[in-house]
């Protein structure tokens, strides 16, 4: 897919349109986005935390699992329990609070807060830390949870044209994994 056609894209995988112009950092097997940078101010002047939003329908619903049975909680605790994942957690939010920091023009009144994903500290969602790994960058958690869930590997695109519009493709489905077949 062209990345001329980025924001349409992006805007048809998580549903809504864009607040901000964002940038494709990842891209699938096919060529669509997985994970976008998004500035620290949106269009309107607001402060936008998450630096790396991940757009991949495929990643986003395995990780929402995660998520579903407990994986937040789970992963708070083990940061409480365990010093040096605490550590590098901590390192992870100050080195993406640093870097978006960094994008902020000199003079903005508003600024966004927190580490990864704006948390403060803890585990705020799965789905930043694991878009923040996706980007390239150092997230224990966030490669714990791509080791999770895999390489997104679909066998056909989640956007496609039809009658030259961009859309949803009805035909998407979660690939079934050949270890997770009945």
């Amino acid at each position: 897919m062209s990345a001329a056609h980025d924001d349409e894209v992006l805007a048809l995988q998580i549903g809504r349109p864009l607040r901000a112009t964002s940038a494709v950092l990842r891209r699938c097997h096919l060529g669509l986005p997985i994970v976008a940078e998004v500035p620290p101010l949106l269009d309107t002047g607001e402060p936008f935390p998450t630096r790396y939003w991940l757009t991949c329908p495929l990643a986003r619903l395995r990780i929402a699992r995660i998520e579903a049975r407990g994986g937040v909680r789970e992963a708070q605790t083990r940061i409480e329990t365990d010093r040096a994942l605490c550590e590098a957690v901590a390192a992870a939010h100050a080195r993406y609070a640093r870097e978006r920091d960094a994008r902020l023009p000199r003079d903005a009144i508003h600024r966004p807060g927190g580490g990864v994903g704006g948390s403060s500290g803890g585990v705020k969602c799965l789905h930043a830390h694991y878009a923040d790994f996706a980007a390239g960058n150092e997230n224990p958690l966030g490669r714990e949870v791509h080791d999770e869930i895999g390489e997104p590997r679909c066998e056909v695109p989640c956007v496609r044209f039809v009658d030259g519009e961009l859309r949803r493709n009805p035909d998407w489905r979660e690939p079934v994994d050949v270890d997770e077949a009945p």
